[in-house]
């Protein structure tokens, strides 16, 4: 039972005698505080004590594309943590290859009668895809946040890292090392966040410089791997890639040329996921804030359940350049 009170209070954010009073159903604890300490309980997996299983605490959706990407577990911890403490149940929804579609979540989460949803990584990223699930949310009015770029007519509010800022930085990295022929690994064509980044890479390199080093790649290590290993082939030393299991495709390339990373080929991640310093060698990467965008998503949802509150705008969030051991100077033709 201590134990218990222990991890509620802690989920919760308060004392574990106040976790105490609400369990036995005491006064002189507030409605909001009350509240957080029953969802930390439903968030734990801990049963509720008789007296107050009638009393459901509001859910709230949060969708991700995959839990392998480190990236996406660690957001998903940030966000149901912060829901959470204000008082939400959370639904994680992660979506796997031939399982759940999104839009398929997005019914059972209106099922539900959710109060809001969270995306991240979703359908809303790439121009091509489907998005008549999420006009049916804006049809029922559901407050809704996305995490990173989306297609714009959607109207939803979104929490981004600058992805302009991101390349501005890695390219940055790679020049003062010494580096001239600099290439990109990104997603798909119709990645709202990877157009910003090649966007970024033609205002810094040229667009007829950069054009010509860029390849397309899945967001998979493998797919990574095939697009570096065209990009070393055609001499560059530099590369830039749109995600971190990229970059480590793209070490995985060069090493199978016969390079060594760094000392000829020189590899940027982006998003700084953890084990991130266990790789070999440790990845140098564009960390994104990933803690306070997740807060920001949370703040914005909640506004708008709580207070009917209007959200059409992006929060744009600045990365950081985190320099380890896969770039080094430029190697001497």
């Amino acid at each position: 039972m201590t134990k218990r009170l222990a991890e509620v209070a802690k989920k919760a954010g308060v004392s574990e005698a106040t976790v105490s009073r609400v369990l036995n159903g005491r006064s002189g604890v507030s409605e909001a505080t009350r509240t957080s300490v029953l969802t930390a309980l439903d968030v734990l997996g801990y049963e509720r004590p008789t007296k107050l299983r009638g009393e459901r605490a509001r859910l709230v959706g949060l969708v991700l594309p995959e839990l392998q990407n480190p990236i996406f577990p660690a957001l998903a911890e940030v966000v149901t943590g912060s829901l959470a403490q204000r008082g939400f149940t959370p639904a994680l929804c992660a979506r796997t290859i031939g399982g759940v579609p999104e839009s398929d979540y997005v019914e059972m989460l209106l099922d539900h009668q959710v109060s809001g949803v969270i995306f991240a990584g979703g359908s809303y990223a790439l121009a091509d895809a489907s998005h008549e699930h999420y006009r049916r949310l804006t049809e029922r009015g559901l407050p809704v946040v996305l995490v990173n770029a989306g297609v714009d007519e959607l109207g939803f509010p979104r929490v981004s890292t600058d992805d302009a800022v991101a390349v501005e930085q890695a390219y940055g990295h790679l020049r003062s090392l010494g580096h001239e022929r600099i290439g990109m690994v990104l997603g798909p064509e119709g990645h709202i966040p990877s157009r910003r980044k090649l966007a970024a890479m033609l205002q810094v390199a040229g667009a007829e410089d950069a054009a010509a080093r860029v390849e397309r790649s899945s967001f998979s290590m493998e797919g990574a791997r095939v697009a570096a290993t065209r990009l070393v082939e055609r001499g560059v030393t530099g590369i830039i890639c749109a995600s971190d299991v990229l970059a480590l495709g793209a070490i995985r390339a060069a090493r199978r040329l016969g390079r060594s990373v760094p000392g000829d080929v020189s590899v940027v991640g982006f998003d700084d996921s953890a084990f991130m310093t266990c790789t070999d060698p440790p990845l140098t990467t564009v960390r994104q804030p990933i803690e306070t965008m997740g807060q920001a998503a949370v703040d914005l949802l909640v506004s708008q359940i709580d207070e009917a509150r209007e959200f059409s705008d992006e929060l744009l969030f600045e990365p950081e350049l985190v320099v380890r051991g896969s770039t080094g100077p430029a190697p001497r033709d």
